[in-house]
């Protein structure tokens, strides 16, 4: 049987090359792939790159029954920025192809399907949470914590539409809520935990003081992040879960980290790194307006998908610091 991962961004890709080290035949699917990207990740002959777009019910449909698809890692979605340019789009593509992979997981019974989230779809809590670890089923007020961005919104939604599957029509699906992603590579990419590190790290690279002018790439209290790898092995994790019943999940490193201490993890590879704040941050990690000042509580990925994670952030950030254009 073959597995079917939407989005070949740093984390399908590495997905894919976890699942074909151990014999798994895979299908890559992205609308636009980057193959030469990609095969600097995975370059294996059980994977199978191929263009197509999850907003194509009956195209995406037609390749789950053509290559004897089993199961799906759904990691297809415009980011922020994108979504910011055009928001319908990033609508279209969010929502409506997360709810393609679950109707097809429906109408095809498939094993399992596993849906890539993200810990902000609780940052607009954190002005009212005084506890020591951010639980998945965080308190929410339905107006005073609505999203604070379409792409929030999006994920908010990609999760309901995910629990509203398993519980009417009993499709496995599991939601992973990725922290902060800390990756690189010559492929596509625009979240802001790579632009924070290309904002340290480049001007570190040629000597010069690193000018953070950029009120999203600076932040007070502490924010989580997490390795691209990392979420690749709980992607891989999550379908090989024997009673996933808890169905979200936080993955993260289960700790914060200042901008102090993302500095000081890149002075790890650059120890005469100078940094210069032209701005100050008036709020949380990316703009959001709380602080953060508690960590994910990821004990349920350990305790029912058997993930913990592997690679603190000063190991993340050595990782990708050469890999980083």
């Amino acid at each position: 049987m073959t597995v079917l991962i939407t989005g070949a961004g740093i984390i399908g890709s590495h997905t894919a090359a976890m699942l074909a080290a151990r014999g798994q035949s895979v299908l890559l699917l992205d609308r636009t792939p980057a193959h030469d990207a990609i095969r600097t990740i995975v370059d294996d002959p059980r994977v199978t790159v191929v263009a197509g777009d999850v907003t194509d019910v009956d195209a995406l449909e037609r390749l789950v029954g053509d290559h004897a698809v089993d199961a799906i890692v759904h990691t297809a979605a415009l980011l922020s920025t994108a979504i910011r340019k055009d928001p319908l789009a990033g609508i279209h593509v969010n929502v409506m192809g997360t709810a393609n992979v679950l109707e097809i997981a429906r109408r095809r019974q498939l094993r399992r399907v596993v849906l890539a989230s993200s810990a902000t779809v609780g940052y607009q809590a954190f002005g009212d949470f005084d506890g020591t670890a951010f639980p998945e089923d965080f308190g929410m007020h339905y107006l005073r914590h609505r999203p604070a961005s379409i792409y929030v919104g999006t994920k908010i939604a990609g999760e309901y539409l995910a629990l509203l599957y398993r519980d009417l029509y009993r499709v496995d699906a599991v939601a992973l809520r990725y922290a902060a992603v800390i990756g690189a590579w010559s492929g596509p990419g625009t979240s802001v935990p790579g632009k924070v590190l290309s904002s340290l790290l480049l001007p570190a690279r040629r000597g010069e003081t690193a000018c953070i002018d950029d009120p999203f790439t600076v932040w007070n209290g502490g924010e989580e992040f997490i390795d691209a790898r990392d979420c690749a092995r709980a992607n891989v994790a999550a379908l090989d879960a024997t009673a996933p019943t808890q169905g979200v999940y936080n993955i993260g490193l289960g700790t914060l980290a200042s901008f102090d201490d993302f500095v000081a993890a890149v002075r790890l590879t650059h120890p005469d790194l100078q940094v210069r704040l032209d701005v100050r941050p008036a709020g949380g990690f990316a703009g959001f307006p709380h602080v953060r000042s508690a960590p994910s509580d990821i004990s349920a990925a350990t305790r029912e998908l058997g993930w913990t994670p592997a690679h603190p952030l000063a190991d993340a950030i050595t990782h990708y610091a050469p890999l980083l254009a």
